[in-house]
Protein backbone atom coordinates (compact mmCIF):
# COMPACT_ATOMS: atom_id res chain seq x y z
CA UNK A 1 0.00 0.00 0.00
CA UNK A 2 1.64 3.36 -0.84
CA UNK A 3 1.05 6.22 1.80
CA UNK A 4 -1.46 8.76 1.38
CA UNK A 5 -1.76 12.36 1.55
CA UNK A 6 -5.34 12.43 3.26
CA UNK A 7 -7.13 15.84 3.06
CA UNK A 8 -10.53 15.65 4.62
CA UNK A 9 -12.55 18.81 4.55
CA UNK A 10 -16.13 19.06 5.84
CA UNK A 11 -18.55 22.04 7.83
CA UNK A 12 -18.68 21.96 11.05
CA UNK A 13 -21.28 19.34 12.29
CA UNK A 14 -20.90 16.86 9.47
CA UNK A 15 -19.23 14.15 11.06
CA UNK A 16 -15.56 14.87 10.26
CA UNK A 17 -13.75 14.71 13.68
CA UNK A 18 -15.74 11.31 14.40
CA UNK A 19 -14.88 9.56 11.02
CA UNK A 20 -10.76 10.36 11.54
CA UNK A 21 -10.82 9.69 15.01
CA UNK A 22 -12.47 6.36 14.13
CA UNK A 23 -10.00 5.88 11.35
CA UNK A 24 -7.01 6.60 13.57
CA UNK A 25 -8.00 4.30 16.00
CA UNK A 26 -8.59 1.34 13.57
CA UNK A 27 -5.17 1.96 11.16
CA UNK A 28 -1.86 2.08 12.93
CA UNK A 29 -0.26 3.01 9.05
CA UNK A 30 -2.19 6.14 8.93
CA UNK A 31 -1.26 9.36 11.34
CA UNK A 32 -2.38 12.82 12.19
CA UNK A 33 -1.17 15.53 10.62
CA UNK A 34 -0.40 17.97 14.09
CA UNK A 35 -0.64 21.95 12.87
CA UNK A 36 1.30 25.03 14.50
CA UNK A 37 -1.27 27.77 15.95
CA UNK A 38 -1.05 30.75 17.56
CA UNK A 39 -4.06 30.47 19.53
CA UNK A 40 -3.14 29.91 23.11
CA UNK A 41 -3.70 25.84 24.80
CA UNK A 42 -7.07 25.36 26.06
CA UNK A 43 -7.89 23.12 29.20
CA UNK A 44 -5.06 20.66 29.22
CA UNK A 45 -4.29 20.53 25.35
CA UNK A 46 -0.14 19.89 25.60
CA UNK A 47 2.51 21.28 22.67
CA UNK A 48 2.93 18.62 20.29
CA UNK A 49 -0.26 16.55 20.67
CA UNK A 50 -3.15 18.64 19.62
CA UNK A 51 -1.31 20.97 18.20
CA UNK A 52 2.48 23.10 18.09
CA UNK A 53 1.99 26.29 20.24
CA UNK A 54 3.79 28.96 18.48
CA UNK A 55 4.47 32.39 18.92
CA UNK A 56 3.60 35.19 15.90
CA UNK A 57 7.37 35.89 15.23
CA UNK A 58 7.98 32.28 15.37
CA UNK A 59 4.77 31.27 12.89
CA UNK A 60 6.03 34.54 10.89
CA UNK A 61 9.11 33.21 10.46
CA UNK A 62 8.08 29.47 9.78
CA UNK A 63 6.19 30.95 7.02
CA UNK A 64 8.72 32.93 5.45
CA UNK A 65 11.14 30.17 5.39
CA UNK A 66 8.41 28.16 3.39
CA UNK A 67 7.60 25.61 6.35
CA UNK A 68 4.52 25.15 5.94
CA UNK A 69 2.18 23.27 3.14
CA UNK A 70 -0.36 25.60 3.82
CA UNK A 71 -1.34 28.28 6.56
CA UNK A 72 -4.15 30.34 7.23
CA UNK A 73 -5.77 32.85 9.60
CA UNK A 74 -8.64 31.26 11.41
CA UNK A 75 -11.20 33.09 13.96
CA UNK A 76 -8.24 35.67 14.22
CA UNK A 77 -5.13 33.02 14.74
CA UNK A 78 -2.62 31.66 12.76
CA UNK A 79 -2.58 28.24 11.69
CA UNK A 80 -0.41 25.88 9.60
CA UNK A 81 0.35 22.28 8.44
CA UNK A 82 4.39 21.72 8.99
CA UNK A 83 5.56 20.45 5.49
CA UNK A 84 8.96 18.31 7.48
CA UNK A 85 6.26 16.35 9.72
CA UNK A 86 4.23 15.10 6.92
CA UNK A 87 6.98 14.04 4.52
CA UNK A 88 8.93 12.89 7.03
CA UNK A 89 5.78 10.36 8.10
CA UNK A 90 4.86 9.73 4.14
CA UNK A 91 8.77 8.87 3.81
CA UNK A 92 8.46 5.96 6.46
CA UNK A 93 5.53 4.79 5.00
CA UNK A 94 2.41 6.27 6.90
CA UNK A 95 -0.55 7.73 5.22
CA UNK A 96 -0.97 10.94 6.74
CA UNK A 97 -4.56 12.35 7.49
CA UNK A 98 -4.63 15.80 7.65
CA UNK A 99 -8.40 17.38 8.66
CA UNK A 100 -8.49 20.97 7.45
CA UNK A 101 -10.78 23.62 5.92
CA UNK A 102 -11.89 24.26 2.37
CA UNK A 103 -9.15 26.95 2.05
CA UNK A 104 -6.05 25.17 3.68
CA UNK A 105 -7.06 22.22 1.38
CA UNK A 106 -6.98 24.06 -1.68
CA UNK A 107 -3.63 25.68 -1.08
CA UNK A 108 -2.65 21.73 -0.45
CA UNK A 109 -4.04 21.13 -3.92
CA UNK A 110 -2.14 23.81 -5.97
CA UNK A 111 1.05 22.64 -4.41
CA UNK A 112 0.77 18.97 -4.80
CA UNK A 113 -0.03 19.51 -8.65
CA UNK A 114 3.50 22.14 -8.66
CA UNK A 115 5.46 19.31 -7.51
CA UNK A 116 7.34 16.74 -9.96
CA UNK A 117 5.79 13.91 -10.73
CA UNK A 118 6.87 10.58 -8.82
CA UNK A 119 7.36 13.27 -5.48
CA UNK A 120 5.38 10.70 -2.34
CA UNK A 121 3.34 14.33 -1.56
CA UNK A 122 2.32 14.75 -4.97
CA UNK A 123 1.66 10.98 -6.14
CA UNK A 124 -0.16 10.09 -2.43
CA UNK A 125 -2.30 12.90 -2.89
CA UNK A 126 -6.19 12.68 -2.16
CA UNK A 127 -8.65 14.47 -1.03
CA UNK A 128 -12.61 14.19 0.47
CA UNK A 129 -15.15 16.10 1.74
CA UNK A 130 -17.52 15.00 3.83
CA UNK A 131 -20.81 16.11 3.44
CA UNK A 132 -24.46 16.66 5.76
CA UNK A 133 -27.08 15.69 3.85
CA UNK A 134 -28.72 18.84 3.93
CA UNK A 135 -28.26 22.38 5.48
CA UNK A 136 -31.36 21.72 7.63
CA UNK A 137 -30.13 18.01 8.80
CA UNK A 138 -26.40 20.14 9.73
CA UNK A 139 -28.33 22.94 11.62
CA UNK A 140 -30.51 19.97 13.58
CA UNK A 141 -26.82 18.15 14.49
CA UNK A 142 -25.26 21.70 15.68
CA UNK A 143 -28.45 22.26 17.97
CA UNK A 144 -28.52 18.86 19.03
CA UNK A 145 -24.82 18.94 20.19
CA UNK A 146 -25.73 21.82 22.56
CA UNK A 147 -22.16 23.58 22.84
CA UNK A 148 -23.09 26.54 20.95
CA UNK A 149 -24.92 29.69 21.60
CA UNK A 150 -27.56 30.41 18.81
CA UNK A 151 -25.37 33.61 17.79
CA UNK A 152 -22.20 30.90 16.95
CA UNK A 153 -24.40 28.21 15.37
CA UNK A 154 -25.72 30.78 13.14
CA UNK A 155 -21.95 31.72 12.39
CA UNK A 156 -21.00 28.22 11.92
CA UNK A 157 -23.87 27.65 9.09
CA UNK A 158 -23.03 30.42 7.00
CA UNK A 159 -19.50 29.03 6.66
CA UNK A 160 -20.66 25.83 6.22
CA UNK A 161 -22.72 27.43 3.22
CA UNK A 162 -19.52 28.94 1.93
CA UNK A 163 -17.23 25.12 2.70
CA UNK A 164 -20.05 23.48 0.31
CA UNK A 165 -20.00 25.87 -2.29
CA UNK A 166 -16.15 24.49 -2.13
CA UNK A 167 -17.33 20.35 -2.27
CA UNK A 168 -16.64 20.24 -5.92
CA UNK A 169 -13.06 20.73 -6.21
CA UNK A 170 -12.96 17.48 -3.89
CA UNK A 171 -12.31 14.08 -5.41
CA UNK A 172 -14.63 12.67 -3.36
CA UNK A 173 -17.61 13.85 -1.81
CA UNK A 174 -18.99 11.28 0.80
CA UNK A 175 -22.65 11.98 2.34
CA UNK A 176 -23.01 11.31 6.19
CA UNK A 177 -26.53 10.82 6.58
CA UNK A 178 -25.34 7.29 8.49
CA UNK A 179 -22.31 7.47 10.53
CA UNK A 180 -21.57 3.56 9.99
CA UNK A 181 -21.98 4.22 6.13
CA UNK A 182 -19.95 6.84 5.40
CA UNK A 183 -16.88 5.53 7.75
CA UNK A 184 -17.11 2.42 5.23
CA UNK A 185 -16.94 4.29 2.03
CA UNK A 186 -14.12 6.47 3.36
CA UNK A 187 -12.42 2.94 4.68
CA UNK A 188 -12.88 2.06 0.87
CA UNK A 189 -11.76 4.83 -0.93
CA UNK A 190 -8.47 4.90 0.84
CA UNK A 191 -8.18 1.48 -0.07
CA UNK A 192 -8.98 1.83 -3.84
CA UNK A 193 -6.85 4.89 -3.72
CA UNK A 194 -3.48 3.29 -1.72
CA UNK A 195 -4.13 0.47 -4.18
CA UNK A 196 -4.48 2.43 -7.63
CA UNK A 197 -1.43 4.53 -6.99
CA UNK A 198 1.04 1.33 -6.66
Amino acid sequence: MRPLLIVISAPSGAGKSTLCDRLLAERSDIVYSISCTTRKPRGDEAHGVAYFFLTEQQFDADVKAGRFLEHAVVHGNKYGTPRSMVADAMHSGKSVIMDIDVQGARQIRNYTKSLPDGDLLKSGYVDIFISPPSMRVLRERLEKRGEDAPEEIKRRLKNAGVEMNGRNEYLYVIVNDDLDRAYEELKKVLINEAEEKN
